[in-house]
């Protein structure tokens, strides 16, 4: 059919359609990869960059939420293994999602449950922002076995990942369930189908979420530390 040519549905079909999307070897914005490395990058280069009046960087709550939603699609995908994280992350997210209707930052979440002594309490937003940067940090981790390795299986992969990240704050039943659903996880083709990317592409993108993942992660980290909230929990 040649450019511009009628489909039988009537309708014209362009070769260079806006509306669908390239093949893995030309992935764009509308891979999921794709958002997700573009949203952390933007957030870490606001944190990297040095404020024009010597104040403290403040990282808004509903830029952050939006990166973080982006990130739910990688639970889905992986299937049985990481269900219990996936629903856990995404309660966690839509929590977040609506406290910041009423909080700018998330210094301002955090100085609220200080305030009110609710910092661990189940529930409250600070302890919510707890989980969901494990959840940032265990797909870091993912990311990090799955490029270090070409195995078919993504097991050990996803087993190391979640060793280092969750195991040593979940309970020992949360912990089994997850190591025996291990063996449901798709295998690594199956995963890069699913992504619409391909070794070579899924490379690039994973890597750029790994560097910029760092610095929120540890910006997080430092919001804790700084108002005397242990990290061990």
């Amino acid at each position: 059919m040649m450019k511009g040519e009628k489909t039988d549905g009537g309708s014209r079909r362009d070769a260079a359609s806006p509306h669908l999307c390239p093949p893995p070897e030309a992935a764009g914005a509308c891979t999921p990869l794709s958002g997700i490395a573009e949203a952390f990058e933007e957030m870490a280069g606001l944190l990297l960059r040095p404020p024009d009046d010597g104040r403290s960087v403040e990282l808004r709550l509903d830029k952050f939420c939006d990166a973080c939603s982006l990130v739910s699609v990688l639970f889905g995908c992986l299937g049985l293994a990481f269900k219990f994280a996936e629903m856990e992350y995404v309660a966690k997210v839509r929590d977040l999602v609506e406290a910041s209707k009423t909080h700018r930052t998330l210094q301002n979440i955090l100085d609220l449950d200080v305030a009110n002594d609710s910092v661990r309490t189940p529930g409250s937003h600070t302890r919510n922002l707890r989980r969901v940067r494990q959840g940032l940090d265990l797909i870091r981790a993912l990311f990090e076995q799955f490029l270090s390795s070409d195995d078919y299986s993504l097991k050990d992969a996803a087993t190391t990942a979640y060793t280092q990240v969750c195991a040593p704050f979940h309970t020992w039943a949360i912990r089994t369930a997850v190591y025996a659903g291990m063996y449901a996880l798709p295998y690594r083709d199956q995963l890069l189908l699913k992504l619409n990317e391909t070794d070579k592409t899924a490379e690039k993108k994973m890597r750029r979420y790994i560097k910029a993942s760092i610095p929120v992660i540890q910006y997080i980290d430092k919001l804790y530390i700084s108002r005397n909230i242990s990290l061990d929990w």
